[in-house]
């Protein structure tokens, strides 16, 4: 690596691997080490220079601006002035034009080779114990995100259709592949929320070369379609998902019985979808063969009442249908770890003006997500637990009010150790409470302020209210 031999790469190299727990003899210490960031680095063509913003400095202070309740630029750039004061170094400038500028010279490449292969070491070194009959489970599903009304915004990710202009915010469809075992974030894509090779399987087509032979792909009922299926399964990679009943009926009269509404059925290959290259679609079979299993649901106030599993597992003896029906509940997890890095890193609406900085805003939330799911891997590695049973947002506040903590012992590595163990400790007491039947009302009991909505450009509203005074 260019620089690595460099004292001052070191030291904040080493600085940013304290942050997040990342030395001593702790487990899953070296996620975050020399070996995943030089590939990452070495998107950066342009030679370091020994400014205050250097590429590891910027992440750092980035990292503390997507962890923080308060994300905006002025505290970031604070508390690295706090930092460098604690260090006996000079103060740098409050303003935040340099650190904004830092973040645009960066390219967005760096952000995202750093987060996946920070997630990928994560979950290449689960324990065994926490994988689902010896395989490893991969969750799929996408959301949307909003970010600043500007020009630029508009222009690479549009409102949606039917919104007036000026009236709503850009948006923009994001989905990821998430490890079931410890909820790290293999990979994420990123597009527009409508248009033609914008949707949810076209993102999954890009990403799925990450998934190898033997692994299992749990998604929602949007993935239940014979191409993908049969694509994933000439891979070597079975998929559990929910039998979408728009497009296919199941009718257990049929096929192989397995028992009480479970059997194996052949699907027929469809007509060449319309995006589909024409070798691609001569060369798939001309049936797939899955697995069909109604699971009826029978606790008050569930919505649901049953639900069609569909699945390329086809041993009845090695994978029950209880088993399957288990595992299809916990693609719940999904929804819960889009929900952490949306509410809980406050990432639903986004703050930066240009496309290329919103991006890079994704990449950072996202490498955020995995750091903290990697110190709860840590946790439930030391007290023998499932990481799954452990609070996000309670390892979030714990780490958040120990980094300045173990900040000040950068020169001392056996307190920072013994700090190291005691934040563990207190991670693994916020353990995610057991309720696989609660259910609550969809209703809100907050009720909204009494503001009118803005139903026209905010430009053409302050005139009308100046028309109004100026009448009076």
């Amino acid at each position: 690596m260019r620089y690595s031999n460099q004292g001052w790469f070191r030291e904040q190299f080493g600085f940013l691997k304290r942050q997040f727990l990342q030395e001593g003899d702790l487990p899953f210490t070296d996620i975050l080490s020399e070996d995943t960031i030089t590939p990452a680095l070495e998107a950066i063509d342009a030679s370091w220079k020994d400014r205050i913003y250097t590429p590891l400095v910027t992440l750092w202070i980035f990292l503390g601006q997507v962890i923080s309740a308060d994300h905006s630029c002025r505290a970031a750039v604070a508390r690295l002035i706090a930092h460098r004061i604690s260090l006996g170094q000079g103060a740098c400038s409050p303003k935040t034009g340099a650190y904004c500028q830092a973040r645009k010279r960066l390219p967005e490449k760096f952000f995202s080779a750093v987060t996946c292969l920070v997630g990928g070491a994560l979950d290449s070194q689960v324990d065994p114990k926490w994988l689902w009959k010896g395989r490893r489970v991969y969750m799929f599903d996408g959301s949307t995100i909003s970010m600043p009304d500007t020009g630029a915004n508009q222009k690479a990710y549009p409102q949606l259709y039917n919104q007036k202009p000026g009236v709503g915010f850009p948006i923009a469809r994001i989905a990821a592949i998430i490890s079931l075992s410890c909820g790290a974030v293999l990979d994420l894509g990123i597009c527009r929320y409508a248009g033609k090779g914008q949707g949810e399987v076209s993102l999954l087509r890009k990403m799925w070369d990450l998934l190898r032979p033997g692994d299992v792909l749990l998604a929602d009922c949007l993935m239940c379609n014979w191409t993908e299926l049969v694509m994933l399964k000439n891979r070597g990679i079975d998929m559990v998902t929910r039998l979408n009943k728009a497009r296919r009926k199941a009718d257990f009269r049929r096929g192989k019985r397995l028992g009480q509404f479970d059997h194996i059925v052949r699907w027929p290959k469809p007509t060449k979808p319309r995006l589909m290259d024409s070798e691609v679609y001569r060369s798939l079979p001309d049936f797939l063969t899955v697995r069909e299993m109604r699971v009826c649901i029978v606790q008050p106030g569930f919505r649901t009442k049953s639900v069609i599993v569909v699945t390329t597992l086809l041993d009845p003896k090695e994978f029950s249908n209880s088993d399957l029906a288990q595992l299809y509940r916990a693609r719940w997890n999904n929804e819960l770890d889009i929900r952490s890095i949306k509410t809980t890193l406050q990432m639903d609406i986004l703050r930066c003006k240009t496309p290329e900085l919103v991006r890079k805003e994704i990449w950072t939330h996202i490498l955020a997500y995995n750091l903290i799911r990697t110190i709860i891997a840590q946790a439930a590695a030391k007290h023998h637990m499932l990481p799954r049973t452990i609070s996000f947002k309670g390892t979030l506040q714990t780490l958040e009010a120990f980094q300045p903590f173990i900040a000040s012992q950068h020169g001392n590595a056996c307190s920072r150790i013994d700090l190291y163990q005691q934040l563990l400790d207190a991670i693994a007491v916020h353990r995610v409470a057991n309720r696989p039947d609660r259910f609550e009302p969809r209703k809100k009991k907050r009720r909204k302020k009494p503001y009118d909505l803005l139903m026209k450009p905010r430009a053409e509203a302050k005139l009308d209210i100046l028309k109004g005074v100026s009448k009076n």
